[in-house]
């Protein structure tokens, strides 16, 4: 029963020590607290109220500690904290019933351990007030150390993913950054120029604003979807200028969903990773659709058309945006793949932030 590894998985902190500990001396003292007993006349006088205070202790505890093993085994998630307090109560409840029960039978009619209430001015609450308090102190013990090491471990947590979070953001800046986007983007407008320079000026001034989109944003975590949804547009005419009618996209958000918040950059960064892994020509045409679902859900689909790599992909792009999001909720990016298409589904996540806007 007293398993050190059980102990430390389910109750959150090893209570062996407590156990050979707290049991004697809360066995101890409960006859001096609550039956005015003393030492007066000596140790030997005072050993069959230790003994039944003992017996009722051990009893108790070790109930208690078996019932929350089994409940914590049993409900696990946050989620059903609330059920499992629910249970516990009542278990601790029956477990006081019980206890009463079997240890007053003991020690009345086996041991002959106590004399009769009548000839010691007690009530049935003068007995019941000392068990009770040995129920609430054990449970508390054990609940209150559970709840402070679960804190403890959300605290840690949110500082993990803090860092993660701000070293997926960094890593996410510098791979838009890249030279190959700007290498690439300058020889298409290289190509640009001398055939229509209106359209060279206007690349121009969209490639400016995909750049100073980048920088203003580096230090948001959360960005509106009117704002992603708005740069993506410039990123997207670049892209264009570059693949033509081999490359489609169709957005269709409602505005209602506009407030809603993204981490930045996710759209372009999926955006991105369907241009590197699908083959795109005007035989093969990549087609993505930006939309929301039934359930609320930011969509980003597109048909598959898988380039021959030789390297394997590594994921980094969708790690990252799954790193971020982490960090916000509880909902997960999802991803999906089919024969035919491959989608990311991004959830909205309600915040209150101060927004800027793109010419």
């Amino acid at each position: 029963m007293l398993n050190k590894e059980r102990a430390v998985q389910y109750l959150g902190f090893s209570d062996i020590p407590h156990l050979l500990i707290g049991i004697p001396v809360v066995a101890f003292f409960f006859p001096i607290v609550f039956f005015k007993a003393d030492l007066s006349q000596g140790l030997v006088a005072y050993l069959p109220k230790f003994t039944t205070s003992i017996l009722y202790t051990v009893s108790y505890w070790l109930s208690i500690r078996e019932l929350l093993f089994h409940m914590r085994i049993r409900y696990r998630t946050p989620e059903e904290t609330p059920r499992r307090i629910m249970y516990t109560v009542v278990g601790i409840l029956l477990i006081f019933i019980v206890v009463n029960t079997l240890v007053g039978f003991i020690q009345h009619d086996l041991l002959g351990l106590a004399d009769t209430m009548e000839k010691r001015g007690l009530t049935h609450y003068d007995y019941q007030l000392p068990s009770l308090t040995v129920v609430i102190l054990v449970a508390s013990i054990y609940e209150g150390i559970f709840f402070y090491q679960r804190w403890k471990e959300a605290i840690i947590e949110t500082e993990r993913l803090k860092r993660e979070n701000v070293q997926s953001q960094l890593e996410g800046l510098k791979s838009q950054v890249n030279p190959h986007f700007l290498f690439n983007s300058l020889n298409t407008l290289i190509y640009i120029i001398p055939e229509d320079p209106d359209t060279a000026v206007t690349f121009v001034r969209k490639l400016s604003k995909v750049y100073r989109y980048i920088l203003e944003i580096r230090d948001k975590e959360l960005i509106p979807v009117s704002e992603e949804l708005s740069f993506l547009q410039s990123y997207i005419f670049l892209l264009k200028e570059r693949f033509g009618e081999s490359f489609q996209v169709s957005i269709d958000v409602k505005p209602a969903y506009h407030p809603h918040k993204i981490v930045p950059l996710s759209l372009q960064m999926l955006l991105e990773n369907a241009i590197k892994h699908n083959v795109i020509s005007k035989s093969k045409p990549l087609l993505v659709e930006v939309f929301i679902d039934e359930q609320g859900l930011l969509i980003v689909r597109n048909n598959l058309q898988k380039k021959v790599q030789q390297m394997p992909s590594t994921n980094v792009g969708l790690e990252n945006i799954k790193t971020r999001y982490a960090f916000f909720t509880e909902d997960k990016v999802l991803v999906q793949e089919t024969p035919s298409c491959f989608m990311v589904s991004l959830p909205l996540i309600e915040a209150q932030l101060t927004t800027f806007e793109i010419d």
